[in-house]
């Protein structure tokens, strides 16, 4: 008997913030910490723009070590822009390939052609069965 299939609407965080391109990463960062996430999802500049993402990591390589200021900085200048989404009905184990091969740690959930969660690597692990 094959086990049954998790999906990663199954697994995801229904909850997705997003910033402006336009904000500081000063004011990225106070969301983050304001709602213990790593990440914010970084709002098209319009419908046929892509999707950015914004990480601690990137607050960390691109602000933090080279010493700059956060204030001074933008969001657009560190984000990662397009970002790999994923089907929310896609079989977790696959998405679980998709992100690691990718080499990102997170993806917004697409479904229908909105955001409508993130997952994490460690998510779709710990937050199922499949190991």
């Amino acid at each position: 008997m094959s086990p049954s299939i998790v999906r990663v609407r199954d697994v995801m965080h229904p909850e997705v913030l997003c910033v402006d391109g336009m904000a500081s990463v000063k004011d990225a960062a106070a969301v983050m910490r304001a709602n213990n996430i790593a990440e914010l999802l970084v709002n098209k500049r319009n419908e046929d723009d892509a999707w950015g993402i914004i990480t601690v990591m990137d607050l960390v390589k691109d602000v933090i070590v080279p010493g700059r200021e956060g204030e001074d900085v933008s969001v657009y200048e560190v984000m990662t822009k397009p970002v790999i989404t994923v089907p929310a009905t896609m079989d977790i184990r696959y998405a679980i390939r998709l992100i690691y091969r990718t080499g990102v740690h997170r993806a917004p959930v697409e479904h229908l052609g909105e955001i409508v969660g993130m997952v994490t690597l460690s998510s779709l692990i710990l937050d199922s069965n499949i190991v």
